[in-house]
């Protein structure tokens, strides 16, 4: 069962983009490492008017940060994560 909004899952953000291939590439990556993580803010589009003005942002759990972050830099992703 998943937390109500606003309570802390202990989940940090990784990623932020307007760029919905770059969030298909990091999830398949993270999802071949095991590495669980969400997805915010991917349905907002249905407010902007789908015209990618709104970041979505992509969270995992703060224990796989660091092993994410290792993941996406190695395959060349490293510019695009979040600054920590």
């Amino acid at each position: 069962m998943r937390p109500a909004c606003g309570v802390n899952t202990g989940m940090r953000e990784l990623l932020r983009t307007n760029d919905v291939v770059l969030i298909s590439a990091v999830e398949a990556l993270l999802d071949s490492a095991g590495i669980g993580h969400f997805v915010l803010d991917q349905h907002m589009s249905v407010l902007e008017g789908s015209i990618g003005l709104l970041p979505r942002r992509l969270l995992v759990e703060e224990d796989d940060l660091a092993p994410a972050r290792r993941l996406l830099d190695a395959a060349g992703f490293g510019p695009a994560l979040v600054a920590e």
